[in-house]
């Protein structure tokens, strides 16, 4: 079926004739983002009290936390031939579905044993909605504001993370501890599991609203619907041409397959490894070792309970915002440039906390940060998160959505997406133990060593995809 053209011709993108349809539709995909976010900082709170409810010992904890992104890794792995062969909006639903289960299951979990099977089915929904969203976002948003679209996903992960810390705070004040009942005889650790039923609720009715993405619906030769959706969504005109370069940007009409990623570098096309080293950079900077283990860091360098989940709230609250700078200036400064400027404040703020946590005095058993090393510990840490939300949290799922061509997005990005989800898992896994058995000044210099890394990479390999049509990708990577 042929797709009619409505007026003439725009070019690829054409003119958005309907800003807030593309904004309304990209803030439902991005709702998934949420779950991510909230998942990721919901054991923050939980973690102390899931150890002294089961006796876990630090490396049995550590995994019961990190046991999740092994589940993320396999829903990322999966979720690009599953939104190939389903649609985006159908996988997007079944992650609600599972992110509900999750949290339910582990509100009333009994053993640990049975916390870290519903931890791990947690896993395969945001696994599989990190990869979903920015593709989707990616295949509905015009070339001119993809990149500023585009970070709303990880602005929803901020969100996310900030919904997560503020209930986890509110939950633990009002029962006076996490570990103390609070309502129907639940523990209030039990509780800040049990709220990720909302987002998820959320998530799944939203998902429900959406349109198909174009690439899909062409990819499934329903180009009168691909139609539609490029004009009342993309804003695109000439939609005839639009979907003739959509089909000839798959090169292929059969479904591709992982022997497509195969390549000359490695056995792996080279944008690939660029796509994958981008992913695991992410992470090797330390992120989620700041909001995994938050609150119990600052209880440990002297903050009351109260006071340390207080500061994990403020230190979400500037990701929020600073992930709000990034949409401003994404499309505007270049990818390249933002993420090269947030790997020289990264490795500051990082720093900072490396020769504060050097200065510990740990001979009572408990790290003391002697003054005024505290104040700068707790200053470079949250000026590492200003840089990290306004560049490489946002950025890097900005370049996974649009770096790779048409034919292999979904399963590039699955396989990108996969390897963050690993690089997240150890550094999780990690954190506790070389923090416990070498300091935690040695986990925080590494950190700085991969900021230094992820400036020289993005200099030396990562190409400007700004402005750029995603059918673009064919021939330029």
């Amino acid at each position: 079926m042929g797709a009619s053209q409505t007026g003439p011709s725009q070019g690829n993108a054409g003119h958005v004739s309907h800003p807030a349809k593309v904004i309304a539709v990209t803030v439902a995909a991005a709702v998934g983002g949420l779950l991510f976010g909230f998942d990721t900082a919901v054991i923050n709170g939980a973690v102390d009290a899931i150890g002294g409810e089961f006796s876990l010992s630090a490396g049995v904890l550590g995994f019961t936390v990190a046991i999740t992104l092994l589940g993320c890794a396999v829903g990322a792995w999966f979720a690009g031939q599953l939104a190939d062969r389903l649609g985006r909006k159908t996988v997007m639903v079944a992650a609600a579905i599972l992110f509900a289960v999750n949290s339910i299951g582990s509100a009333w979990a009994f053993s640990v044993w049975d916390l870290m099977l519903w931890r791990l089915i947690g896993g395969l929904a945001i696994g599989t909605a990190s990869v979903i969203a920015p593709g989707y976002i990616a295949e509905v948003a015009p070339a001119k504001w993809r990149g500023a679209l585009g970070s709303v996903q990880q602005l929803a992960i901020t969100l996310g993370i900030f919904a997560a810390l503020l209930s986890d705070a509110w939950l633990a004040n009002s029962a006076g501890s996490a570990f103390n009942e609070l309502w129907w005889g639940m523990a209030a650790w039990r509780w800040m599991l049990l709220v990720g039923v909302v987002p998820a609720i959320v998530y799944g009715i939203l998902a429900l609203t959406i349109p198909e993405s174009p690439q899909y619906l062409v990819r499934k030769n329903r180009d009168e619907e691909a139609a539609r959706v490029l004009r009342s969504i993309t804003g695109v005109q000439d939609t005839d041409r639009k979907i003739r370069e959509i089909r000839e940007s798959f090169e292929s009409e059969e479904r591709a397959t992982y022997a497509d990623l195969r390549g000359t570098m490695l056995g792996l096309k080279p944008i690939l490894w660029i796509g994958m080293s981008i992913a695991a950079l992410q992470q090797l900077v330390g992120i989620n070792a700041i909001f995994y283990y938050s609150t119990t860091l600052w209880q440990s360098v002297g903050f009351s309970e109260s006071d340390s989940f207080t500061t994990s709230v403020i230190t979400s609250v500037v990701n929020v915002l600073m992930t709000i700078v990034a949409i401003a200036f994404v499309d505007r400064v270049g990818r390249r440039k933002l993420l090269m400027t947030g790997s020289i404040g990264m490795f500051v703020g990082l720093l900072a906390a490396t020769v504060s946590f050097f200065q510990a005095d740990s001979s009572s058993g408990e790290v003391v940060l002697p003054q005024p090393w505290g104040a700068v510990a707790l200053i470079g840490a949250n000026l590492f998160v200003v840089f990290f939300a306004a560049t490489w949290g946002p950025v890097m799922w900005v370049t996974l959505g649009e770096i790779f061509p048409n034919n292999i997005r979904s399963l590039a990005l699955g396989l990108s997406t996969m390897v963050n989800w690993i690089f997240n898992f150890i550094v999780t896994l990690s954190f506790p133990w070389v923090s416990e058995n070498f300091g935690l000044w040695i986990m925080y210099a590494i950190f700085t060593i991969f900021a230094v890394v992820s400036f020289w990479f993005v200099k030396t390999k990562l190409p400007e995809l700004s402005g750029r049509e995603l059918e673009e990708n064919r021939d330029k990577l």
